[in-house]
């Protein structure tokens, strides 16, 4: 299990505990986190579980793959820091995870 803190755009957290082998995607929507739409279901086709992952953390969640890549270019807002949820596997090496919410996911 890792705890996922999720930080909407304007301030609000909202933290979990999740699943290992679950996603970062899958941990929101399962617990209701306003802000990831997740309108593909997590197969990586849509932009709309974008978020962006605290500086600290960017070296255990790893590197966008290239499907990823493609993915994020229908994002709003994309930074270097930007991320799919839906490709973010939960570990315990993930605990204390802290993500934040573009104002809009489309």
């Amino acid at each position: 299990m890792a705890k996922i803190t999720y930080i909407e755009h304007t301030g609000k957290e909202h933290v979990i505990e999740a699943p290992n082998g679950q996603t970062v995607m899958e941990a929101a929507v399962k617990h209701a986190v306003p802000g990831i739409d997740a309108d593909c279901g997590g197969a990586c086709a849509c932009a709309t579980c974008h978020v962006y992952v605290d500086p600290e953390w960017l070296a255990k969640t790893g590197e966008a793959g290239s499907m990823e890549q493609s993915m994020l270019d229908f994002a709003n807002d994309v930074e270097d820091n930007s991320r799919l949820s839906c490709q973010i596997k939960v570990s315990d090496a993930l605990d204390g995870l802290v993500v934040r919410l573009p104002k809009s996911q489309h």
